[in-house]
């Protein structure tokens, strides 16, 4: 490093870095890993030292898996929408909220937090979201409605 200038020295020291990491990558690869079991990776063990013949790897996998793991994967049964979401016509949303003579400021926002814990869409299938938007959209024009008039028949 002496009689070198100062960059020099630096990318001197950059490359000596670069060479110590190189040899740990070249140290790491020759080490295996391994990170999951599945049947892609059995297939593709090669022989070398400390592994056994592939083959009989594989062997061994598929004598010890029961019928369920080597079984296709069953599809997942096709969603069922609820009974409550078929609902979007004003009047049954009108009578699942149940909106009153009386109902009061707070009455009206405990309605509709309730009927959205139910039927706000991010909680349903994408499937279903049309009729929770549907929903959700009616019931809140029902209890906007139903907080006018609550606030007219305060006024006067």
């Amino acid at each position: 490093m002496f009689g070198m200038s100062v960059f020099q020295s630096v990318l001197e020291r950059l490359k000596a870095e670069e060479d110590e990491e190189e040899a740990a990558r070249d140290e790491q690869a020759v080490s295996p890993s391994i990170r999951g079991l599945n049947a892609g990776f059995v297939g593709n063990v090669t022989p070398s030292a400390g592994l056994a013949d592939s083959s009989a790897v594989q062997r061994a996998y598929f004598d010890m898996a029961g019928d369920d793991m080597l079984a296709p994967p069953k599809p997942l049964p096709a969603p069922v929408m609820p009974d409550h979401l078929k609902r979007v016509r004003p009047d049954e949303i009108a009578t699942d909220l149940g909106i009153a003579e009386g109902e009061t400021l707070q009455s009206l926002a405990d309605k509709r937090r309730t009927f959205a814990a139910d039927n706000h869409p991010d909680r349903h299938h994408p499937d279903f979201r049309a009729n929770a938007t549907m929903r959700m959209k009616i019931a809140n024009m029902l209890i906007d409605e139903a907080l006018r008039r609550l606030r007219i028949a305060r006024v006067a």
